[in-house]
């Protein structure tokens, strides 16, 4: 069962929240949650931790651990940006079956510009999923949320 735009949009302001945590933590501002396919449960939570192991595949990774490939399939990854390429592959292989992003890499790449605490891989999860032979279903960008989503950014890339 697919979740509903209400549910896609609270979902997305959890992550937001932490990403705006893991920014406490002195990591990048990300978040991501994992969501039951009863489109309520929140299962597992993550911020970023570092430029390997983004807020996505750390979250990825240990539910895998935690759940079986069959049930993560009807579960939900929200993430406040669009996950990137390394990230997408992750979610791929762990067998999650959809995907919730607020702001796309685009956008994220205006915000950082040429930094080197984020080098931008401007790749849609989209694309990356197209060429695989799962139909993972994706949903975003968000730009009723953008706002909100980007405020974390604004202060910590410059």
């Amino acid at each position: 069962m697919d979740p509903t735009s209400e549910q896609m949009i609270h979902h997305l302001r959890r992550a937001n929240e932490v990403a705006k945590r893991a920014v406490q933590f002195g990591h990048h501002p990300f978040g991501c949650i994992l969501v039951a396919p009863d489109n309520e449960t929140v299962l597992m939570e993550q911020g970023n931790v570092d430029t390997v192991n983004h807020a996505e595949s750390t979250l990825v990774r240990t539910a895998c651990t935690n759940f079986s490939s069959e049930y993560l399939w009807g579960c939900t990854l929200y993430t406040t940006f669009e996950p990137c390429v390394m990230c997408t592959g992750t979610i791929y292989w762990a067998n999650i079956g959809h995907v919730v992003f607020g702001a796309t890499e685009k956008r994220l790449l205006e915000l950082t510009g040429n930094n080197e605490k984020n080098p931008t891989l401007d790749i849609p999860c989209r694309y990356v999923f197209e060429h695989g032979q799962k139909n993972v279903k994706v949903y975003g960008p968000f730009h009723e949320l953008e706002e909100e989503l980007i405020e974390p950014h604004k202060h910590f890339w410059k």
